[in-house]
């Protein structure tokens, strides 16, 4: 296959929270030789983590709920249900460490354990941006109230539902890609991730 692609020109046309940059390119083609020359426009992303919080021992999943811009426009308020998530960012964390941080500053509770689910591309076509997805164990009940940076503008509450009830709220409250692809990945590996917590009955 013909996968070489030639960089012709880079620019930055934003540079806020988000940076935007605009690319003039031209790719190999799968009949041969090269396309004609395309611009297309990226946003760069640090890429982040994020952690699905699970219980085995109550069967209970912990959420955090936050104003989100991207929803202005939708009929509902813009506050979504997400897993524990946050940027790899200048710190050079793994995102491991990154994930980590982040449960203690927006549920107040530690992680006691960690795995790893895997990794993918938000939107390749439009953004760099990659995320890391990871299940982790808590105990639920040192999970409650409302937390976040304030010098960062966060204001996140912690949300607790039984799997039960999460499983309901698929593609209703709880609708973002990362708790959608963690709760299926749960749902298939559900055996295996109570056996790996919970102790073994008689022991």
């Amino acid at each position: 296959m013909n996968y070489r692609y030639e960089l012709l020109r880079r620019e930055r046309i934003c540079e806020g929270f988000l940076k935007l940059d605009r690319y003039r390119l031209r790719h190999g083609s799968f009949r041969g030789g090269w396309c004609p020359p395309i611009e297309r426009e990226r946003l760069e992303e640090l890429g982040a983590a994020s952690v699905l919080l699970f219980d085995p021992a109550r069967d209970t999943l912990v959420f955090v709920e936050q104003f989100r811009v991207g929803l202005l426009d939708q009929a509902e308020p813009p506050w979504t249900l997400e897993t524990v998530s946050g940027f790899c960012d200048k710190r050079h964390e793994s995102p491991e460490e990154v994930v980590r941080r982040e449960v203690r500053e927006e549920t107040g509770c530690e992680l006691l354990d960690l795995l790893r689910i895997g990794s993918f591309f938000v939107s390749p076509g439009i953004s760099s941006e990659q995320i890391h997805l990871f299940c982790g164990h808590v105990d639920s009940r040192t999970a409650e109230g409302v937390h976040g940076l304030a010098e960062e503008g966060e204001e996140i509450r912690v949300v607790k539902m039984t799997r039960t009830e999460a499983m309901n709220e698929l593609f209703g409250r709880l609708n973002s890609t990362s708790v959608l692809m963690a709760m299926q990945w749960l749902a298939l590996n559900l055996d295996a991730v109570r056996r790996a917590w919970l102790p073994a009955e008689g022991g």
